[in-house]
């Protein structure tokens, strides 16, 4: 399911705060990063991957590789810059970094809205398989960093091709009706809501889940809630009825799954996900398993000091992207990726 909060817009206040106070020369320092950035296209599947081959500045490889599966929503390559930060310090330690634009976003064919938790996995396999093929990668080494919606592709991959060297999981769910419950109520609770206004809100998610099952069309559901949608589009609908039934446990029980060196990263203001279910989850499927909790970091893991504040967050992801991440998240990444055996040991 999708968090209920939605961001404002801040363009004009964003424009006035970096002439007044940071000008160009600060947004171009914050966002210059000592990596190569190469545009790839990968073939196969039902259309071409357009993506980014981020690689270490210098030396020709053959380097390991951290293939970046998304979260949910319209997400390009880059997440809008979010992720270079992190290929910036993985190309550091020898790594480089794959990322793709879902399909219909950046000028890619396709809707991301018509794939289901299978279809999402295919594509990171068929990614797997181009790179194998690139002579400047070390197909020994090829891992996975997946956040959020990912939690239910990275294990489906996992299961199915051999060789996966590692898994970064980060802030993943475990079952998609319990996650959208628990973000339902965690939600309303941060903001104040009454009793009545969650007895309410639980009211309309249980015809909305009574729905579901009875694979209602979107009319048929704009008609059960009095045409209030909430936003809710046709396309959202069926996407929702494709996937609603995604659990990622008997994915992660997979024998092949278990034996991989996993690190999993959780928040401490996750509101989107049950980061207890989810720990005790991958601690009971997985032998080779790393926890990191980070108490001052939301879902996105974004400190919460910046995400709190739609212009702090803004500020900083224009002109100081490193800063976005909580206090030695990406040291702990690096770390994992220089030695994914340590998990095995511990």
């Amino acid at each position: 399911m999708v968090s209920r909060r939605v961001r404002r817009p801040l363009i004009a206040v964003l424009v006035l705060a970096l002439l007044a106070a940071a000008g160009a020369g600060a947004v171009v320092a914050g966002n210059t990063y000592e990596l190569r950035e190469e545009r790839v296209t990968i073939p196969g599947g039902p259309h071409p991957l357009d993506g980014v081959l981020a690689t270490p500045a210098s030396g020709r490889g053959p380097f390991g590789l951290v293939v970046f599966v998304h979260g949910d929503g319209p997400v390009d390559a880059t997440r809008d810059g979010f992720y270079r930060p992190m290929w910036e310090a993985f190309a550091r330690a020898g790594y480089a970094s794959l990322s793709w634009n879902k399909p219909g976003v950046g000028g890619s064919a396709g809707n991301w809205l018509d794939q289901s938790m299978q279809d999402r996995a295919e594509e990171v396999e068929t990614a797997i398989a181009w790179a194998r093929s690139r002579r400047d990668l070390d197909a020994g080494r090829i891992g996975l960093w997946g956040a959020s919606q990912a939690g239910w592709v990275l294990p489906k991959v996992t299961a199915r091709v051999p060789d996966v060297g590692f898994v970064i999981a980060v802030s993943p769910a475990i079952n998609w009706l319990r996650q959208g419950r628990y973000n339902l109520l965690a939600e309303m609770r941060a903001d104040g809501a009454t009793a009545a206004e969650i007895r309410d809100a639980v009211d309309r998610s249980d015809r909305t889940l009574r729905l579901l099952r009875a694979k209602a069309s979107f009319e048929e559901y704009r008609q059960a809630v009095g045409g209030e949608t909430g936003g809710l589009t046709a396309d959202r609908w069926r996407f929702i009825l494709r996937n609603h039934t995604a659990d990622a446990t008997a994915d992660l029980r997979h024998p092949a799954t278990g034996r991989i060196p996993t690190l999993l990263v959780l928040a401490g203001h996750d509101l989107n996900v049950d980061v207890a279910e989810t720990e005790a989850v991958y601690r009971e499927a997985l032998s080779a398993l790393q926890v990191r909790r980070y108490p001052d970091a939301d879902h996105s893991l974004v400190r919460r000091s910046l995400a709190d504040s739609d212009i702090k967050l803004t500020l900083a992801a224009i002109l100081a992207p490193r800063s976005l991440a909580p206090d030695g998240l990406v040291d702990d990444m690096v770390a994992f990726l220089r030695d994914p055996g340590k998990a095995a040991r511990r």
